[in-house]
């Protein structure tokens, strides 16, 4: 039978050695327009995986180069940031609330002082606000 039923993606496998054994595992939303970020996490790297709408992964590396990485529920990737390196998770879309799940390699306690809220002179995020 050659009939497609729906399809199976692999987020995580413990063989894979992709991900240091996650200790944390949630769905994070995004409303239309809007941004979650930027900061970083002093100890935790995280991973990020795209299961309804679009986001857009901005990510600032050591050298204060920006990148920009685009992924979503059609072209879904997983896409880690490192520890200390400042990221924002934004969501393009007009009227979709974007869903992230989201894994951690060290899970979140309410009195760590783990994230850090930073800024990015100069960028422009108010492109992902207006209406194109």
């Amino acid at each position: 039978d050659l009939h497609v039923n729906g399809k199976l993606t692999v987020i995580w496998r413990n063989w894979d050695k992709i991900i240091n054994n996650p200790e944390m595992i949630y769905v994070n939303s995004v409303k239309s327009h809007e941004i979650k970020g930027p900061h970083l996490h002093k100890n935790r790297t995280s991973y990020f995986y795209c299961i309804r709408g679009e986001i857009i992964v901005v990510v600032k590396d050591r050298d204060g180069t920006i990148h920009e990485i685009h992924t979503s529920q059609d072209s879904p990737e997983l896409i880690e940031v490192s520890n200390g390196i400042p990221a924002a998770i934004v969501n393009p879309m007009k009227e979709t609330t974007a869903e992230v799940l989201v894994l951690a390699d060290i899970a979140w306690r309410p009195d760590d002082n783990e994230m850090e809220n930073v800024e990015f002179l100069k960028y422009d995020w108010e492109k992902f606000t207006r209406d194109n």
